[in-house]
């Protein structure tokens, strides 16, 4: 009997760690003042570390960053856009005035088009630079 509960344990075990990722996409972007369009002087940095559900087209995220000129007013997820490129906002961050900030929406098809093609960026908003004091490109 112990050998058919171990073996039961074993192939649900295998079925769960199976399914889990298949959908599921890691991310990141790497916030600082050099990759804002123009570039600031902050000292400010950032991680946004971004988790993307292709099943449920959720976007999950934790943002956090520190040396700031000043108290975060907005951040958000822009796009699409390259790197170098600006882009209005596609997905709002809400509640980001302190950090971490954590939060989700759900994307249409055709941000999700876009997130996954690396068109996507993440800035944090200051009063000294309400166009964004840092920012990083989404990567995979």
């Amino acid at each position: 009997m112990p050998n058919k509960t171990l073996l039961a344990t074993l192939t649900l075990g295998a079925a769960i760690a199976l399914a889990g990722p298949a959908f599921a996409e890691k991310l990141t972007a790497k916030l600082d003042g050099k990759s804002e369009v123009p570039a600031t002087t902050s000292a400010g940095t950032g991680t946004a570390d971004i988790d993307y559900d292709a099943a449920s087209k959720k976007l999950s995220w934790k943002l956090t960053y520190s040396g700031l000129s000043g108290p975060a007013t907005a951040a958000h997820f822009h796009g699409p856009a390259e790197a170098g490129k600006n882009s209005g906002v596609a997905v709002a961050i809400p509640n980001a005035t302190s950090s971490p900030v954590e939060g989700s929406a759900t994307l249409t098809d055709a941000q999700a088009a876009d997130l996954l093609a690396g068109k996507y960026y993440v800035n944090v908003h200051t009063a000294a630079n309400p166009g964004g004091e840092i920012r990083g490109q989404v990567t995979k």
